[in-house]
């Protein structure tokens, strides 16, 4: 099945320099760019992009209060809260400010599977969990530890579509249709897809 999805190179990675190397990880994947720009996103954009509902909130709270209980971390002296939604909507605020903090790399990705494919390359959103050979775990360095003590989101390099539905709205967050380009590459014809 032929899926597109969205990535998202996040400030971190073009301010690293490492914008190379990853979509290499893609395009060794046979997945094709079939659109691509490099933006510093809007407010409204990034709160768009991450629009988090209460039941969300709620989950991102509650692993953030575990998380401070297993580091021996006062939630209340960091977060000012120990409500869990409270401190979601933190988080969901730090996952915009991150966003806006400089410029992300759009893309979107075009093959086979695309959506799982693109998540199994990418790996877990920690690095200390994401498995050597994913993006993350070979450039991230960030872990529950040093977000909930900073206070701010997981800066963990990269964004990727969780489902089909979310690609299909997130693509069409960051790219009008007339941006997204068709064209053959030499495995699709090899392949015969």
């Amino acid at each position: 099945m032929i899926q597109q999805s969205l990535v998202l190179i996040k400030p971190e990675a073009v301010k690293r320099g490492i914008v190379g190397e990853i979509l290499n990880r893609f395009e060794r994947a046979n997945l094709k760019i079939v659109g691509a720009k490099l933006i510093v996103p809007t407010r409204e954009l990034a709160e768009r992009h991450y629009e988090k509902d209460d039941e969300w909130k709620i989950k991102i709270g509650k692993i953030r209060l575990e998380d401070a209980e297993k580091h021996n971390l006062d939630i209340m002296d960091l977060y000012g809260t120990t409500e869990p939604i409270e401190i979601g909507a933190l988080v969901n605020k730090a996952n915009h400010d991150y966003l806006v903090s400089g410029p992300v790399l759009a893309f979107v990705l075009e093959g086979v599977n695309a959506v799982q494919k693109i998540r199994v390359l990418v790996g877990p959103t920690f690095a200390n969990e994401a498995p050597a050979g994913t993006i993350r775990g070979d450039y991230s360095s960030e872990s529950s530890y040093t977000s909930v003590v900073r206070k701010r989101t997981v800066f963990n390099i990269i964004h990727a579509s969780g489902n089909e539905p979310e690609a299909k709205f997130e693509i069409s967050l960051w790219f009008k249709p007339e941006e997204i380009i068709s064209y053959r590459r030499v495995h699709e014809d090899l392949y015969g897809y």
